[in-house]
């Protein structure tokens, strides 16, 4: 659907230059992002809309340091989000959107710490517009992305967040590691190599205790893709889990030939037996 086939959505896109409307306004728009195949075109040329939407933005910046954000403030904000990630979806605005660095203004969000649930819903729908941006595997997306602290923000959310951070965080490591640039960024050091690692051997420790299928299969695939690079196989060689080599996901897998090929393909790799 366009946009001018709905009257009301020219409406809300009024009403976000109104204080008293824009709260609303957000809403509305946030939930209806998908709907509209165009949208992204009129946020980002209609006269001072993403002003606005940066404007609300840097507004709870404050509270990020006091830890004092209410959940209206941050479902506000979510809601800005959530227009920001339809922007960086669309083809004809991704590389202005990236050209006039407004991802730099999520790396707040990403670097809280704070369990409470309106600073994890902050970092999630932060994840989303990063996560909308290495969709489609856009080698300028990569290049930008490698320029900035992404990977060690994804890295810390991928050990700490909620397991539905950590799918998106994961989501986001691994587009970067598909890319040969992403690929050879982490492995062009033994500190940027072993911070991943790291991060991915804590997680399979972590499903060893509590299984999440959806989690493992990006960890397997990060996996795999490392496995790529001469030096990082080597390495694979001597610091891969033990829970990979033996088996242990077998069960957790059974319903997933996919990632059982790719956990498969790993090990022939790195020259292992394959458990499954």
């Amino acid at each position: 659907m366009l946009v001018r086939d709905d009257p009301q959505v020219y409406e809300w896109l009024a009403d976000l230059y109104n204080e008293s409307t824009r709260d609303h306004a957000l809403l509305e728009l946030g939930k209806r992002r998908e709907q509209y195949e165009d949208l992204a075109l009129f946020l980002w040329n209609g006269f001072g809309i993403m002003t606005i939407l940066l404007d609300e933005m840097l507004s709870i910046y404050p509270a990020l340091a006091t830890q004092n954000l209410s959940v209206q403030a941050a479902n506000r904000v979510c809601n800005c989000l959530s227009l920001l990630q339809c922007v960086a979806s669309h083809p004809d605005t991704k590389v202005p959107f990236l050209d006039a660095h407004l991802p730099l203004y999520l790396y707040p969000f990403l670097n809280t710490t704070s369990k409470s649930k309106q600073f994890e819903y902050l970092r999630l729908t932060s994840l989303g517009v990063i996560g909308a941006l290495v969709k489609n595997d856009s080698p300028a997306v990569i290049d930008f992305l490698l320029s900035t602290e992404v990977i060690p923000l994804a890295l810390r959310i991928m050990e700490f967040g909620s397991e539905l951070s950590k799918t998106v965080a994961i989501f986001v490591v691994q587009k970067i590691l598909l890319s040969d640039m992403g690929l050879a960024y982490v492995c062009q050091s033994y500190e940027r190599f072993y911070a991943v690692g790291t991060v991915l051997a804590n997680m399979i420790t972590q499903l060893v205790e509590e299984p999440a299928p959806r989690l493992l299969k990006h960890v397997v695939r990060c996996y795999l893709r490392l496995s790529d690079n001469p030096r990082a196989r080597e390495a694979l060689r001597q610091c891969l889990p033990e829970q990979l080599r033996t088996g242990f996901f077998t069960p957790v897998l059974r319903d997933d030939p996919n990632t059982k090929r790719c956990l498969n393909q790993l090990l022939v790799n790195l020259s292992e037996p394959t458990p499954v």
